[in-house]
């Protein structure tokens, strides 16, 4: 089997527990598409460009699959994930070439839609559960170096945020019990992984309702400015529970986690106390805005304005010193006037991201803005407002940055720099990316000797130049986690 993944970290994760499944039932993984019997695609559905890869990429797998039956050696072609949720009958339809179409609820049935691919039919399955999460799943990682690794914590989302297709592609909110998180993350541990990220369409409404004794805790509650589509659900253990528990298992792994949603904050404070308190879980933030006009914000069901989100923003900052943030934003969303499009330009001026995901406006069928909304911003102005966006955001990113020349950075080496051999690149604790000479360097433990940095060391580079989306330094030494925090 050959594995493809589109999109994003969660589909990372996806493709890691499919291929586990598969690898129980007698797979072997393919290193070249050449030699594969079948080919899945993990596909991602959030917006339209996203869509048109896959499309794009069947039609290079056509002229491949027709070349196989020619030789007699069949190929099976599958496509997983989000696509497959949303577009099932299309796939099936309109490329005849589709054996196999499994949803992110159906990796289990894999096995059994490849067997029935096998007898020449096509195979579906993108029935949406309520409850599987995988959780007895350990996924097989794929990471190079394995010096980092993606895990996730809950399936789906129940925000219905008007322009997200997430919750129609991958069903509802559900989140995995905690010891089963907590024993991927000791395994990963043990592999030597230094660095976790917990994933989740919405991390901070995690709730664990496994355990019988915790059922009965009081629901979360908002804090003033953020208002919610959905009743909050009371029982369960909640995320600061988790983000304890799993920073207590390894203190030289660094632990990150994404997305949380703003709305689920203000409740958590203790959230933003662990990040501040632990030396090994990260002092970033993802705090997706997607706008910064509260009449946008409203359109999109957000659940804030403007001013509720600078507020948490501002109060986040307050309680942990230093913290590196980013965010997402949406360009030219249905009814955005030259006015909306501003006030995010100048959101984007006064918080100063270090990390930014900008997108233009894409329509995607079934949500609520595809039923009510108008898609009336022209595809040009989305360019442009995009581009602006784009610019504003790259200036205030590279002042972020330069903040941090002349001060040490302790990095996480990941491997050499993709631009030159004789350079290590890595990732400081803002998620930010390092690159720095690959030379001799001194332990702080003091064996006297110069070392080589390996991926997975630690090491305290000294920042010499940045720009918007990398800083660059020289090596001072190479050190451990817990006692550089000290």
């Amino acid at each position: 089997v050959y594995l493809e993944t589109y999109g994003c970290q969660m589909n990372v994760n996806d493709t890691e527990i499919a291929w586990a499944i598969l690898q129980k039932n007698g797979y072997a993984r393919a290193k070249d598409l050449e030699e594969a019997d079948v080919v899945l695609l993990v596909t991602c559905s959030v917006r339209e460009k996203a869509e048109q890869a896959i499309w794009n990429r069947l039609r290079h797998l056509k002229a491949l699959k027709a070349r196989r039956q020619q030789a007699r050696l069949p190929l099976r072609i599958g496509i997983l994930g989000c696509m497959a949720e949303r577009l099932k009958e299309e796939i099936l339809h309109r490329e005849k070439l589709v054996d196999v179409v499994a949803g992110p609820d159906a990796y289990r049935d894999l096995p059994r839609l490849l067997a029935v691919a096998e007898s020449g039919q096509q195979a579906a399955n993108v029935l949406l559960s309520l409850d599987e999460t995988y959780a007895d799943i350990l996924p097989v990682q794929t990471s190079a170096g394995g010096t980092t690794a993606f895990v996730s914590i809950m399936r789906g989302c129940d925000n219905m945020c008007s322009y997200c297709i997430v919750p129609f592609t991958r069903g509802r909110e559900r989140s995995r019990p905690i010891a089963s998180i907590l024993q991927e993350v000791r395994m990963l541990s043990d592999q030597g992984v230094k660095e976790v990220t917990l994933l989740g369409q919405n991390v901070n409404s995690f709730r664990d309702t496994s355990e019988v004794q915790f059922q009965s805790a009081a629901a979360p509650v908002l804090s003033r400015g953020f208002s919610t589509v959905y009743k909050a659900k009371a029982g369960g253990l909640r995320f600061a529970h988790l983000l304890d528990q799993v920073s207590r298992i390894d203190p030289e792994m660094r632990i990150r986690f994404t997305s949380p949603h703003p709305k689920d904050f203000p409740d958590e404070a203790s959230v933003l106390q662990l990040i501040q308190e632990r030396h090994n879980i990260c002092k970033q933030l993802h705090l997706p805005a997607q706008s910064g006009s509260t009449r946008v914000l409203e359109a999109m069901r957000r659940g804030y304005t403007r001013e509720a989100y600078l507020e948490l923003v501002h109060h986040v900052r307050e309680c942990i010193p230093g913290v590196s943030l980013s965010s997402d934003f949406i360009a030219g969303f249905c009814g955005e006037t030259e006015e909306d499009h501003q006030q995010t330009v100048s959101m984007l001026r006064e918080v100063r991201y270090n990390v930014g995901f900008l997108f233009a406006y894409s329509m995607r069928q079934k949500t609520r803005a595809y039923h009510r909304l108008q898609d009336d911003v022209p595809a040009d102005v989305k360019k442009r407002r995009l581009e602006e966006l784009i610019t504003v955001f790259r200036e205030e990113a590279a002042r972020a940055n330069e903040e941090m020349v002349g001060q040490s950075q302790l990095v996480l080496v990941e491997g050499p720099s993709k631009r030159s051999v004789s350079e290590l690149c890595g990732r400081n604790d803002g998620n930010i990316k390092v690159i720095f000479p690959d030379v001799g360097i001194e332990d702080a433990a003091g064996c006297g000797a110069l070392v080589r940095a390996q991926p997975g060391d630690y090491v305290l580079v000294k920042v010499t130049s940045a720009s918007s989306q990398t800083l660059k330094g020289v090596p001072l030494c190479r050190t451990a986690l817990a006692h550089s925090a000290a």
